[in-house]
């Protein structure tokens, strides 16, 4: 040991006097000492392979030579066996993982692909005795490459997932957490990748196996197994698959049973949206949402679907209705696709629809980006659109743009003004939509979704992705009533009415209400006349428009107040639009001293005091299963985690925890290894459920093109 020693120092001296050169040979000293150790510890503890070397069973000699080659730096494989009739091993060849060939299997001469084959001849023969016990009968030491201990972990043989890895792995992909972040997780735990037996490779084939077991091989009888499963644990679970000629799913949608109560409580407005591509069959994520009374996104239902054309969007709506007991909603809004809207009228008949403005204002660069006078163009129409308080002043604003910037016959303006009741605020702000112009709550419920799936997600994982968002999304309702039960939000004024909405409403929707409030110290209030028992009021609102450049415009309002009946309405349909009364409503309720609101102006949807029925229903079914060695061993874990903190509390009680449990002498139970072969982490034998299975199966849909994302967005 001295003698390393000073070899060592020998070769720092060396670095100093010969800079590059002496720091190079330094380094390749200290590796080759480092390797030497290594292999001088080897042959301390595992002794070279001998002719005669006796084993009890086949698992013992390829411990021992897999340990053998792991100790001495180069991998190992199986090359050849033969078992007899009982299927006992009769002889067994393993060899050094580069005994094959040199030459690449590649189709193409160009672009070989690596290969670890050197035609090493190293290996061992085991043949079984007469007694039935295992000897090496051939020995061959001698290897035709370089042997690396250090790069041992990284051979294929030595790379194994002990069970505590799975569990780990399985639990932290079913809460969402993405490969990579669960992978360094194990790292920072292991103190870095060189204590680990795996790397993230093994990591990810693990999963992508139990997502397999999970829900059966193929991705369209997984989904639907998946779906008998959620429905036998709840009868209220609804799916429906749609299949082609050849058995092929084409669409799919489902609704747990909570979304389908949800839908009883907010039936009044809904978005639907198809723009979000979601796994690798390029089927677009459709989704029903609406607006809970927290002003929240809610799942009213979702599908995938394999075409974007009238009678796929006719078909999902039918099953969405069907989904709802036939209950239309009151109002919808879409994009503007036309596939749609043929959809829409023929499903919804009833229904109050409208377009997306975003939607619409976004497509102006292109549709009108050619013109010489394009930004004074986009003015003009976001004034027509957003300033126009009625019908007349949006038809005299569209009118005069048209004529003063000469693009009256544009195709595209003219289609939209021919479907100006379908977009245009002026016409819709007298229906109630719960504040939504867009179909933003689709998007934003998109978004939400982005931290479980991605383009990659299979069909069979993203069912079991979807259930996890939805928990997650539940929770934070679930977050938002207890706030509004076990908080109050201080008021900012002395007005009766700001008391009143405070002890109804839920926090955030008090909130929109005090932002109204707040604003009247913004209006200027001037009494115009009295007909009969109605007052009407001229109401200026100075509105900041930019508030980095500090530019302010007046906007005119009126409020017609009906003293008698205690009707109020104002010119912005605020609360028509919104639910909730607006800042012109406000400054003339106060002025009058009014203390409390009658009940048609306190919507039940925004109260916190109402039950509602889908909070006494649990948002999931599956996916929270587990097999008994699984549920096992978290027991026994759990049991365990206090003896640990205990230990860990010093160096003596660490080391008397560890001789008491080496002093156990637990010996596994006879039915161990049979049970852990059939049982699988998460899974039970024979992969998915098979309730109700039929004999037909149905096959995988056909990745499509269709519309949404540009491409260079779906990446």
């Amino acid at each position: 040991m001295d003698d390393q020693t000073c070899s060592v120092q020998d070769s720092s001296d060396m670095s100093i006097s010969s800079d590059d050169d002496g720091i190079e040979h330094q380094k390749k000293s200290s590796l080759e000492l480092e390797e030497d150790q290594s292999a001088t510890q080897a042959d301390v503890l595992l002794e070279d392979p001998e002719l005669g070397m006796t084993f009890d069973t086949e698992n013992d000699v390829r411990e021992y030579y897999k340990n053998y080659a792991k100790a001495k730096g180069f991998g190992v494989t199986r090359r050849s066996s033969n078992r007899d009739e009982n299927g006992e091993l009769r002889y067994l060849t393993i060899c050094c993982s580069r005994h094959g060939k040199t030459e690449s299997n590649s189709r193409n001469i160009l672009k070989p692909k690596p290969t670890a084959g050197l035609g090493c001849k190293a290996k061992v023969n085991i043949v079984r005795g007469p007694e039935g016990k295992f000897h090496i009968s051939t020995v061959i030491l001698d290897h035709n490459h370089t042997l690396s201990p250090h790069k041992s972990r990284l051979f294929r043989c030595n790379k194994r997932l002990d069970y505590s890895v799975k569990r780990r792995l399985e639990l932290n992909d079913r809460a969402g957490i993405r490969v990579n972040k669960n992978f360094n997780s194990l790292v920072v735990a292991a103190d870095g990748h060189e204590n680990l037996t795996f790397g993230e490779k093994e990591c990810r084939n693990y999963l992508e196996k139990t997502r397999r077991l999970k829900l059966g091989s193929g991705d369209a009888e997984a989904v639907r197994n998946y779906f008998m499963k959620m429905q036998s644990d709840n009868p209220n679970f609804f799916s429906v698959m749609d299949l082609d000629d050849e058995s092929r799913l084409r669409n799919v949608f489902w609704a747990d049973a909570r979304s389908r109560a949800v839908y009883d409580s907010f039936d009044d407005v809904i978005t639907f949206d198809t723009t979000y591509l979601v796994n690798k069959y390029d089927m677009p994520f459709a989704c029903f949402v609406g607006v809970n009374h927290h002003g929240q996104s809610v799942l009213l239902g979702c599908a995938l679907l394999s075409n974007e054309d009238t009678p796929t969007f006719v078909w999902l709506f039918e099953a969405w209705l069907a989904c709802m007991s036939n209950r239309q909603p009151k109002a919808i809004v879409t994009d503007q696709a036309k596939a749609i809207q043929n959809a829409v009228e023929k499903v919804f008949p009833d229904a109050r629809y409208r377009w997306c403005l975003w939607h619409i204002m976004k497509k102006l660069p292109e549709k009108l980006g050619g013109y010489d006078e394009y930004e004074y163009i986009k003015t003009a129409i976001g004034k027509a659109v957003y300033d126009s308080l009625t019908i007349k002043d949006f038809e005299d604003s569209w009118m005069g743009m048209l004529e003063r910037y000469n693009i009256a016959d544009n195709e595209w303006l003219k289609g939209l003004y021919e479907n100006r009741h379908r977009w245009v605020p002026a016409f819709v702000k007298d229906a109630f939509w719960a504040g939504m112009s867009t179909t933003q709550r689709s998007e934003s419920m998109h978004a939400f979704f982005d931290g479980y799936v991605n383009a990659k997600t299979t069909l069979k994982h993203f069912t079991i992705q979807y259930e996890n968002a939805l928990r997650d999304k539940v929770e934070k309702e679930i977050l938002a009533d207890f706030n509004s039960f076990n908080s109050t939000i201080p008021r900012i004024t002395h007005f009766d009415i700001e008391k009143q909405f405070q002890s109804v409403y839920t926090n955030s929707k008090f909130k929109e209400f005090q932002e109204e409030l707040t604003n009247i110290m913004y209006c200027d209030r001037n009494f115009i006349q009295k007909e009969g028992a109605v007052e009407t009021y001229k109401i200026v609102e100075d509105v900041l428009i930019d508030k980095e450049e500090g530019w302010r415009k007046d906007y005119v309002y009126h409020v017609y107040f009906n003293v008698e009946e205690f009707e109020v309405k104002c010119s912005c349909r605020h609360f028509e639009f919104r639910g909730i009364i607006c800042t012109h409503v406000l400054c003339v309720l106060t002025h009058k001293k009014i203390k409390q609101v009658p009940s048609q102006y306190i919507l039940d949807r925004w109260r916190k005091n109402v039950k509602r029925k889908h909070n006494f229903i649990r948002c999931t079914y599956g996916g929270m299963e587990d097999t008994p060695v699984a549920k096992r061993f978290d027991k026994l874990c759990n049991f365990f985690f206090p003896l640990a903190e205990t230990g860990s509390m010093s160096e003596e009680s660490c080391n008397d925890l560890i001789e008491q449990l080496r002093n156990l002498k637990i010996k596994p139970s006879g039915n161990s290894s049979s049970e852990n072969s059939n049982e699988h982490l998460g899974t039970e034998e024979g992969g998915a459920p098979s309730i109700g299975e039929t004999s037909k199966t149905i096959l995988s849909p056909i990745a499509v093109r269709c519309a949404g994302r540009p491409p260079s967005l779906r990446k």
